[in-house]
């Protein structure tokens, strides 16, 4: 380990990953592990963007693609995002990368210097403390609570504020929390910052259409946000495209273009067939992909109801994404079939073992009273899960 960086050494290993990685080496074992622990749809990717990437492979679209993106990609974005968002972006204002996660990488590794502050309300997607530490960053945790809807108000906001600060990062719909930013509280999260020009805002909206309140708002859109905001998107959730590795942002061209420059050196451009099926995605109308949508919803429908049954667990109703976020914190410091639970961490850990369930710790999110459950599978599963877990507590 010694001779290994500092900055591998310090980094966090992504819990979702390892808690999933887990699960598979218990089923690799014979156990009957039910894992809702990753942030994936269980749908196909759709036809029409299979048949786009055939296309793709039989016009022998084999060659290196531009760093940023193929242009028709592109200028397809652009009007995706005029469509939904109501955002006027320009072809070289938009960057298309390896998913969305190097989106945000190239996002902090161009935007931050040492010391540099960012705001996270937590609960947070788990890789945005390691990604803001890995390029010197300092994350500012604002925390929330399940009574609040998991949501940081303008006041908590204006609190977090020093002169180190340079930018806040949010997700609306929010992984872990489901909870979905309205128009109002954007504005008054947006008037905070008209009093602190110097301050980016870092919008991530991949679970954009996985959305049931009916309405979605960017806050780039609202005035003033377009010229400090990098919104961050992609494909892979709305369309079940996690493996195809395509994400991309919109931003200010002086941020794009640092981007570009970034990912030339790293990756260079994300994968050619991937991205000529990205525009058969972003180009089709949102009514596509309402059968995931719509089966999202009943599933979420279904788990609140369950775990509102559970003794203990503290739950809101999540507007998007497809996870719940319970508060468990009235288990912590009791001994359950004679295990202490201190914490969870421990009763996620508890869940795995002794209900052959696969949560995610609240920790790693930023929230050390919540667990949180995926219900991106089927209800059956679902119903199953539950009911382990009612009866590994009972």
């Amino acid at each position: 380990m010694n001779q290994l960086s500092d900055r591998i050494n310090n980094l966090s290993t992504s819990q979702t990953l390892a808690m999933a990685a887990k699960a598979r080496e218990l089923k690799a074992q014979g156990k009957d592990i039910i894992s809702l622990s990753l942030g994936e749809p269980d749908f196909n990717t759709p036809d029409f963007i299979k048949e786009a990437a055939k296309k793709a492979i039989d016009e022998n679209y084999s060659a290196y693609p531009p760093v940023d993106g193929y242009v028709e990609l592109k200028e397809a974005i652009c009007n995706k995002f005029k469509r939904d968002n109501g955002l006027e972006y320009k072809p070289s204002q938009i960057v298309v990368s390896t998913g969305a996660k190097q989106s945000l990488y190239n996002i902090a590794q161009v935007m931050l210097n040492y010391g540099d502050e960012v705001i996270l309300p937590a609960p947070y997607w788990v890789s945005y403390v390691e990604i803001v530490k890995l390029s010197g960053g300092v994350p500012v945790e604002v925390p929330t609570s399940v009574e609040t809807d998991f949501k940081m108000t303008a006041e908590q906001l204006e609190a977090a504020i020093t002169p180190k600060t340079k930018m806040m990062w949010f997700s609306s719909p929010c992984n872990p929390s489901g909870s979905v930013y309205n128009r109002e509280e954007l504005t008054a999260i947006a008037k905070v910052l008209e009093k602190h020009p110097n301050i980016f805002v870092v919008s991530d909206e991949i679970y954009e259409h996985i959305n049931y309140s009916g309405t979605f708002c960017s806050i780039a859109s609202i005035p003033g946000m377009l010229e400090r905001t990098i919104t961050v998107n992609g494909v892979a959730k709305a369309f079940a495209m996690t493996g195809w590795r395509i994400g991309y942002i919109g931003a200010p061209e002086f941020i794009a273009k640092a981007c570009t420059k970034i990912q030339g050196q790293v990756t260079s451009g994300a994968n050619s067939i991937a991205q000529r099926a990205t525009i058969a995605a972003v180009e089709a109308d949102p009514s596509a992909i309402k059968y995931m949508v719509d089966a999202f919803h009943k599933r979420r429908d279904l788990v609140v109801n369950l775990v509102k049954e559970i003794p203990g667990f503290k739950i809101n109703v999540p507007e998007g994404a497809f996870y719940v976020f319970p508060d468990v914190s009235e288990y912590f410091g009791k001994t359950i079939n004679g295990v202490e639970i201190k914490n969870a961490d421990d009763f996620s850990m508890y869940l795995l073992e002794h209900a052959n369930v696969a949560t995610v710790t609240g920790d790693a999110f930023g929230n050390p009273n919540c667990i949180r459950f995926s219900y991106a599978t089927s209800e059956d599963q679902l119903i199953e899960a539950i009911r382990r877990i009612k009866e590994a507590l009972a």
